[in-house]
């Protein structure tokens, strides 16, 4: 049996490309050597001294991370177990459907790539399952690693043999030549992506590498650390409904003319160096020719073009207007959707967030949404496929060794800049965080400024905030130092491939090897136009891996669960007369258990009911539960035990919306957004009319105050109702509840923070509000509920009490005591007050009658 096909020495090496014979033999050898020498004793050293992992596969990932690695892993040794079948199966069909004789080198290759693929999958299982003592290892050993990598180059190198009409199968000729060229596309696909995982090393990182002392894990922000590219699917299926306009047809075709033009400048790229060769060819030796017509295509080429990088092309440009309002809209739908995913998050997450770190990230998650797709689809898209265009017209048009240099250039610099900003990534993720606590330390200052002043600590809040400035710039120094670095690196790779390829040409050209000057002006021209877009590589894969990072909390917060949901098929809250209900209570608590953290509950089967029109009070020491109540009521939270029945209705049974819209809420403490006093009344009803608003603060007993002001209604009330009193504010919040005419009534604690007179007023405007409506009050002073149907007294979470205030009274138990205590309060400060005035009150010192008790 003959080694080699007949007519063909293996020591024939070259004639326009290697022998299959010489080329598959050595590569064979080559990497079954590296498998088999050094993976045996790779073998030997771990039975020697390795023991099991201690971790189980995927310790310390989410579900979803665990699943996504382990089924990377099973990439890997189905793909490894299909290349040790394809040469067998090659080898069978060698004698039929390729229609050849078996060789020697056919089953040497064939035996050494079974034997060489089964150990790589041996060491692949060893190394998940064993460790050896030592360094936690972060990645798979170095013999896959130089065993996958010499697979891949094997491969690559076929491509030497593109001009070699022997043997080769790339001119298709005939049936063989094209079931060759199939299987070639799938080695050469498994191989790329058995080099890609073996960098990645799914098998281990599951294993052994996500504990707290693997890089993995970000110390600071407790989030899972590695490529900022990780999970690029799913973090693209989130975006894509804000990326493709799916309401608007208009929109929709813009996108498709944005690729078309895209397509085109790919096109016009490659015409500009040909027709600049074209020029300088008819102008060269004795047949000189005036072409005008190539310097009027070359000219509307680069017209269309632009300088170079397409910056200032017509394609470009148009391109770019036609994108505005596609990035509109992307940024328009991120926003709103983010939120409106806020507003839907439960009180318990709000009470939680810092606001000035939720709006950065809030801020920076949708400007990187907004040039994500810019980034991918119009800068590195375009840059990948003009090097793949420049490779295959260098290797067609002048010689394999141009395609060869542009490919190993372009590849090295595109591994490097890769390389270098993933690793500067934990530098560009540590500023972020540094940023986020810089930003979150100003916001929270100035939203305490009255406090800051009342403790003078002015000088404290600026060494506070000049700090946090200093680490920020520590880590922004990082991250602009090594981004130096990257560009030196990629400057270098750069320079190296244009002096190669520029010597290259220069040499054929001078030795008359087929080339002329044109083609050293075509080959220099292209070279520097595909490096300018190139050199920006850099910046536009920053770009996206900035947008990825800035995305990160943004994902978190879209991800965050919502505590309170409607129910699958809730319907709106239906509100019949109580005759009609059979005289069921508007209102009723039954054996309620809740509580903040399981350790620590707040309500303990409470239950309890307010009939139609009735008004009942809740009252006890802070923290017995009065206000969870009125937020169970609202449904910031749900109950942990127990039900709430609002006419007749579960409020787990309805839309939040239709509850909320029934219940009108007067808070304990008033919070009023930065605008006008009509913006903040109107918020109870948006479409009232501005009469409708003005009999409301008539009711509300401040209309006459509000026309005082300077700018009436108009008046900005400032940072969360700063500039008005107390008195003020609490009489807008109860404004807009009279305008809002809820069938349901929560006060909660509404003046408790008042002064005598102050509280008089508004108790009035109380009375107006509440009046034949079904009404419950958390109540701090317990003189403005003595009028209350019935009154409940809380104690750690528990009703102790209930009744009428004589019944309670009479009983002389907490309520009572409660009571006492502050008529003897109110006697103290009634004393002080005259001890203060001279002056005798018109009234003789009574109390001015309540109008809730009347």
């Amino acid at each position: 049996m003959l080694f080699c096909p007949v007519n063909i020495s293996f020591t024939d090496v070259w004639e326009h490309g290697t022998s299959r014979c010489f080329h598959e033999t050595v590569s064979a050898a080559v990497c079954s050597l590296i498998i088999l020498v050094f993976g045996a004793a790779q073998v030997i050293i771990y039975r020697k001294y390795a023991t099991p992992a201690p971790r189980p596969p995927g310790w310390g990932l989410s579900d979803e991370r665990r699943k996504s690695l382990s089924f990377l892993y099973n990439v890997q040794i189905v793909l490894t177990e299909l290349l040790a079948v394809y040469f067998l199966v090659r080898l069978g069909l060698q004698g039929s459907v390729l229609e050849g004789p078996i060789v020697g080198y056919m089953i040497l290759t064939s035996c050494l790539w079974v034997v060489s693929l089964n150990m790589s999958l041996i060491l692949m299982k060893i190394e998940r399952r064993y460790m050896l003592p030592s360094v936690p290892t972060r990645g798979h050993g170095l013999v896959l690693l130089v065993f996958w990598t010499a697979l891949f180059v094997s491969e690559n190198l076929s491509f030497l043999n593109l001009n070699r009409e022997k043997e080769w199968w790339f001119l298709l000729t005939s049936t063989a030549d094209k079931v060759e060229m199939a299987f070639f596309i799938m080695r050469y696909l498994s191989t790329l992506i058995l080099f890609v995982l073996g960098l990645k090393a799914p098998g281990l990182t599951t294993a052994y590498n996500a504990g707290e002392d693997s890089d993995l894990i970000d110390e600071e922000s407790g989030q899972a650390r590695g490529s900022t590219f990780r999970n690029f699917y799913t973090k693209m299926k989130t975006l894509a409904p804000f990326l493709w306009p799916q309401k608007s047809p208009l929109l929709q075709l813009s996108v498709i003319f944005c690729f078309c033009l895209l397509a085109l400048g790919r096109v016009i790229n490659l015409y500009v160096p040909i027709y600049s060769k074209a020029i300088v060819d008819s102008m060269i030796g004795e047949n000189a020719v005036f072409r005008w017509d190539f310097v009027l295509l070359f000219v509307a080429f680069k017209f269309l073009q632009g300088g170079g990088t397409g910056g200032m092309g017509v394609l470009n440009n148009l391109r770019t207007f036609l994108w505005i309002s596609i990035q509109q809209y992307t940024t328009r739908a991120v926003q709103v959707e983010l939120f409106a995913h806020l507003h839907g998050l439960s009180l318990r997450w709000h009470l939680g967030r810092k606001t000035g770190e939720v709006l950065r990230v809030m801020n920076r998650g949708t400007d990187s949404a907004n040039s994500l797709l810019s980034s991918i689809l119009f800068s590195i898209l375009p840059t990948l496929v003009d090097i793949l265009i420049a490779v295959a017209y260098f290797v067609a048009a002048f010689d394999y060794r141009f395609g060869l240099i542009v490919l190993v250039t372009m590849t090295l610099y595109i591994v490097v800049t890769i390389w270098v900003t993933e690793w500067r990534t934990k530098f560009i993720r540590s500023m972020n965080l540094a940023d986020n606590a810089k930003e979150a330390r100003s916001v929270d200052s100035l939203l305490n400024f009255e406090t800051v002043k009342y403790y003078n600590a002015e000088a404290y809040e600026v060494d506070a905030y000049r700090e946090a400035i200093f680490k920020f710039q520590k880590e922004e120094w990082k991250s602009s130092a090594t981004l130096n670095l990257l560009n030196t690196v990629q400057n270098f790779v750069v320079s190296g491939g244009l002096m190669a390829g520029s010597l290259l040409c220069v040499y054929m050209v001078v030795d008359k090897q087929g080339l002329t000057v044109g083609d050293y002006v075509l080959f220099s021209s292209y070279i520097l136009q595909l490096y300018v877009p190139l050199n920006w590589f850099g910046t536009y894969y920053r770009v996206i891996q900035r947008n990825f990072i800035d995305m990160e909390n943004m994902f978190d917060l879209l991800r965050e669960e919502k505590e309170v949901v409607d129910a699958p098929g809730a319907g709106p809250l239906v509100l019949r007369s109580p005759t009609f209900r059979g005289g069921g209570a508007d209102i009723e608590f039954c054996s309620v258990t809740f509580g903040y953290s399981p350790d620590r509950p707040v309500l303990k089967s409470i239950s309890f009911a307010v009939p139609h029109g009735k008004t009942v009070a809740l009252v006890g020491p802070s923290g017995s539960g009065k206000s969870t109540i009125i937020r169970l009521l609202f449904r910031f939270y749900d109950v942990q035990g127990g039900s709430i029945l609002v006419g007749g209705q579960n409020v787990k049974t309805v839309t939040q919306n239709s509850l909320r819209a029934s219940i009108g809420v007067v808070p304990q403490d008033t919070v009023l957004f930065n605008n006008s006093i009509l913006y903040n009344i109107q918020y109870g009803r948006v479409d009232a009319s501005y009469e409708e608003m003005v009999e409301a603060a008539k009711h509300a007993d401040i209309h006459n105050q509000i026309l005082t002001f300077t700018n009436g209604y108009d008046t900005v009330v400032g940072e969360r109702g700063l500039k008005l009193s107390g008195g003020e504010k609490q009489r807008v919040a109860i404004a807009r509840t009279i305008l809002k005419s809820p069938h349901f009534i929560l006060l909660d604690e509404a003046t408790s923070a008042l002064d005598t007179q102050t509280e008089r007023n508004i108790q009035a405007a109380l009375y107006h509000i509440c009046n034949n409506r079904t009404t419950l009050i958390v109540a701090h002073r317990l003189s403005t509920i003595i009028h209350a149907d019935q009154i409940l007294v809380l104690s750690e979470g528990e009703i102790i009490e209930r009744g009428r205030h004589e019944e309670l009274l009479s009983k002389g138990g907490k309520y009572a005591q409660m009571w006492e205590e502050q008529l003897h309060n109110k006697d103290a400060e009634r004393r002080e007050e005259l001890a203060e005035s001279p002056v005798a009150e018109s009234d003789g010192g009574k109390p001015k009658p309540n109008p809730l008790h009347q």
